[in-house]
């Protein structure tokens, strides 16, 4: 919609304020009227118009007054003023110029003289705004704290913020346009990218796509970092650009996934023993008299052992909430070794009756995450699984490879099958695949989300995708393979 122009005509004559209205109604603006010098300051401020058409002589406030007023106002004193008099002297001009009268047009109106002063400063005072728009826009461009770049067709980057430099690795006085691409210069820094399907089609964005990330890995003196990527098209094709901003949710990936690895604590080292250990006293409360001395005293036993159980969780999750690094990246590795002792006890635990392990006399072999981290890894698929299963009774078949740069880790099931719109999302933080079934299973969909967020914090891939041929799910994860030089193995 074209912007229409506010035209604010003050005059205490009816016929002054018709006149004027009569000469530029078919021109297009927006008219409004005010009849003394209190009206016209008031409606100045709710309009904010274009230009003010004001009559000097006026009872009360006069014209030079009220001119003087709209000057001294910081939020109207751009305003155009033309003075509108019948005087025709160089005194009252020269006081116009004085109370900060930009024109002045005098009384018989000339037609055309009148239409051409009025269009001539409404163009410059739309022009005069624009550029005082695009200087605050740029400025607070310059000072955010998230970075923007906008990109053409061949990504060669057309201009960046300071801040968009920081994170690309450039100075922040570099000139635009350059030679630099956005992709180049994303792969010079070392930033991985997550999902990959994803960005295998930019810089192109499917309606209701999944977000996308830069990252670059943990190492041991630091965190991974984490770019939130959006992108924008800002013009048609084949002139297409593309804005984009980067945002750095470092912070908020950390504080979800201490999140849901605490809930996971409680959730694992908990509910099992508790459960257990509630049933074995309500045994022991009943009143049998079938009951031998041996029997109470098994039940005693197996009550003390998994109330130290209890004991020994307790403390491990007040463990976690001193130090929450239990999942951080750099902080231990896993051997590959412990991974089928480890795969069985998850199983045990959730009462999963088939699994099958395939690790093709993998040995001495580990991956840049601590053993915390691989069991809330494989706690949540396993779980994910029985939980999704038909008759939460899924028969797992997890097979461990490597090539010659990473290990693979699959998790194969016997459940649910999954659309492509629900494999593209799966790692989408709060998505729950759940709702395209039943819609009975509670949580917001975290999970898979944070095993994503730890195995791409550690230079990994993470894919989601249906078995051939049967019903199920498969989901790999790869991660960069170590040697087993004299690194300890971590399971604090």
């Amino acid at each position: 919609m074209e912007y229409q122009s506010t035209i604010l005509i003050v005059d205490d004559e009816t016929v002054g304020r018709d006149t004027l209205e009569a000469l530029l109604f078919a021109q297009g603006y927006h008219l409004a009227f005010a009849a003394t010098g209190q009206e016209a300051l008031a409606k100045a401020s709710e309009l904010l118009p274009d230009v003010i058409l004001l009559d000097v002589m006026m009872p009360g406030m006069d014209g030079f007054e009220v001119c003087r007023q709209i000057r001294s106002d910081p939020v109207l004193a751009e305003v155009p003023i033309i003075m509108v008099t019948a005087l025709d002297d160089q005194d009252s001009r020269l006081q116009g110029i004085e109370a900060g009268a930009d024109d002045f047009v005098s009384k018989p109106f000339n037609r055309t003289e009148l239409r051409a002063r009025v269009r001539t400063i409404t163009r410059l005072n739309r022009y005069r705004r624009l550029v005082l728009e695009r200087a605050k826009f740029e400025w607070v461009v310059e000072q955010a704290d998230d970075g923007y770049l906008v990109l053409n067709d061949d990504d060669e980057i057309l201009y960046a913020n300071p801040q968009a430099c920081n994170y690309l690795g450039l100075p922040a006085e570099t000139s635009w346009p350059g030679t630099e691409t956005f992709l180049g210069l994303v792969a010079k820094n070392h930033y991985q990218y997550q999902p990959q399907e994803m960005w295998s089609i930019w810089p192109n964005q499917p309606a209701d796509a999944a977000p996308r990330y830069l990252v670059q890995p943990a190492t041991v003196q630091s965190d991974a970092f984490w770019l939130k990527v959006d992108l924008m098209e800002m013009g048609p094709q084949p002139a297409g650009r593309h804005l984009v901003r980067l945002r750095n949710v470092t912070a908020n990936v950390l504080e979800r996934r201490s999140t849901w690895a605490f809930h996971s604590q409680v959730s694992h080292k908990i509910r099992t023993p508790l459960s257990l250990l509630d049933g074995f006293i309500e045994l022991l409360a009943e009143d049998d008299s079938d009951w031998t001395p041996e029997d109470r005293q098994m039940y005693l036993v197996t009550s003390r052992r998994q109330a130290a159980e209890l004991r020994q969780n307790i403390l491990d999750i007040f463990q976690y909430l001193k130090a929450r690094d239990l999942v951080k990246l750099g902080r231990g590795i896993c051997n590959i070794n412990q991974i089928p002792e480890l795969i069985n006890h998850i199983g045990s635990t959730l009462s999963v009756q088939s699994i099958d392990i395939t690790c093709n006399g993998i040995t001495d072999i580990s991956m840049p995450l601590s053993f915390k981290a691989v069991e809330l890894i494989l706690w949540e698929l396993f779980e994910n699984a029985q939980k999704f299963h038909p008759h939460q009774t899924p028969a797992l078949e997890v097979k461990i490879a490597k090539n010659i740069h990473n290990l693979y880790i699959q998790v194969a099931d016997d459940g649910v099958t999954l659309s492509s719109d629900q494999l593209a999302k799966i790692w989408t933080p709060y998505y729950q695949a759940e709702r395209g079934f039943s819609g009975q299973v509670p949580g917001m969909g975290l999970g898979l989300s944070m095993v994503s967020s730890l195995v791409w914090s550690a230079g990994g891939t993470c894919r989601a995708f249906n078995r051939e041929n049967r019903a199920g799910l498969v989901i790999e994860l790869g991660l960069p393979a170590l040697k087993n030089d004299d690194s300890p193995d971590d399971k604090d």
